[in-house]
């Protein structure tokens, strides 16, 4: 980010190639995609269509699923064909972890994407008694991961797939953990190890995931990666995320101070918030985080003072009336200020001002134009009314709105 970027209002992504999931392109040049990742077993065909369509519902634009056996990964077939069958084509990845060569070899057939984790997919169990790694060692662990890994990617090229390196901080293998130690700098060694193998083998449809559950830790991780890549003529596009975080306000929060702190920074180019929670809630957070930097429009902005002594309504009651009557809208900016002190000064960017002009009054505004003035209890309806008069009104429909929010 060179220093004039740095206090630029605009976001300048680090620019990447574009990789294909399935239909959905990943890459600097693309809008940043929302990924989740259903709990249902895969074995369960049924269970997992239902999980993966309510997430499709949803918004989620790539799913996840887990294959941690070769029987996991034929049901993985019989998934994508249930779907198919219903109509729903969303992208699909097929989550391999431990010495996982075979299922990942299997499932390739079915999946847009394998991810693959580099701690784990060479897994040896680690000896307590150890005091270090020789180079030798180290070095020969090395050749037996690319023997092992290089037939996954050639069927990966074979099949035009996609491939995700993902380093996960509490997985890394034995050898990192000696050699560079539990940091940053060991998980960025983990995915360039496979990152080069990929490479040797002309193989480029990849993308780089560098999660912990601790924010500081995926932040360090993510911005070395980078650099990392940068440095060696890497251009591989990144998946965001902070493992583990947990439900509630804390996980969205801890997930947002993550995910959103590098977003401003101009790196990542698809999301998940990892919330234990049902999948389908992690999805309005991920928009809400690309809306409120203004990377993906996918809703009304609401912009809402915090409230006063100088209010002269219900602030709170009457934004959520304002939020019902317009949630399912995309696209404005729809201000709910208190008084005239701050509004429409510190609203003149929204689309529409709702406004406390005094008591019992409200004043409509179109940007910074005052429209008209309504009686408190016609509020709602008359600002209703004028983005019908002015042609940007969408009647609700009865299907479930992709980004409403409760």
């Amino acid at each position: 980010m060179t220093a004039s970027q740095r206090y630029d209002t605009k976001i300048h992504r680090r620019v990447t190639r574009t990789v294909m999931v399935g239909d959905v392109p990943i890459g600097s040049e693309h809008p940043i995609a929302v990924q989740s990742m259903i709990n249902e077993d895969t074995l369960d065909i049924d269970g997992s269509v239902a999980g993966i369509r309510r997430l499709a519902d949803a918004g989620c634009e790539i799913v996840r699923v887990t294959t941690p056996s070769i029987g996991h990964a034929k049901a993985m077939g019989k998934i994508r064909s249930a779907l198919q069958a219903q109509g729903c084509n969303i992208p699909l990845v097929a989550d391999v972890h431990h010495n996982g060569t075979r299922i990942a070899l299997e499932v390739a057939k079915h999946v847009d994407k394998v991810r693959i984790n580099p701690g784990l997919f060479v897994f040896d169990k680690p000896d307590p008694h150890r005091q270090e790694f020789s180079q030798d060692e180290f070095d020969a662990i090395g050749d037996r991961i690319k023997e092992t890994f290089a037939p996954l990617v050639k069927v990966l090229k074979e099949q035009n797939k996609a491939l995700r390196i993902g380093v996960n901080h509490g997985s890394l293998a034995e050898r990192m953990l000696f050699t560079y130690g539990d940091t940053p700098q060991g998980m960025v060694e983990s995915a360039m190890e496979f990152v080069r193998i990929c490479d040797s083998l002309d193989f480029h449809n990849i993308v780089i995931s560098m999660k912990a559950s601790r924010a500081p830790v995926m932040l360090a991780a993510y911005r070395l990666m980078a650099d990392t890549m940068d440095r060696e003529g890497f251009n591989y596009p990144l998946h965001l995320g902070v493992t583990e975080a947990g439900d509630g306000d804390y996980g969205r929060i801890k997930s947002t101070a993550g995910i959103a702190t590098l977003l401003a920074e101009g790196l990542g180019d698809t999301i998940r918030v990892s919330l234990t929670e049902a999948p389908e809630k992690e999805i309005p957070v991920c928009f809400s985080i690309l809306q409120a930097l203004g990377i993906r429009k996918t809703m009304v902005e609401y912009v809402a003072c915090p409230s006063c002594g100088r209010t002269l309504f219900n602030l709170e009651e009457v934004l959520h009336q304002v939020r019902n009557a317009t949630c399912h809208l995309t696209g404005l900016d729809i201000a709910v200020m208190g008084c005239i002190v701050n509004g429409p000064g510190e609203m003149a960017d929204a689309d529409y001002g709702y406004v406390g002009k005094g008591p019992g009054v409200i004043a409509l505004y179109r940007n910074r134009d005052e429209i008209r003035k309504v009686p408190e209890s016609e509020g709602v309806e008359a600002l209703v009314q004028l983005i019908k008069d002015d042609g940007r009104w969408v009647e609700p429909t009865d299907v479930v709105k992709v980004l409403k929010r409760s």
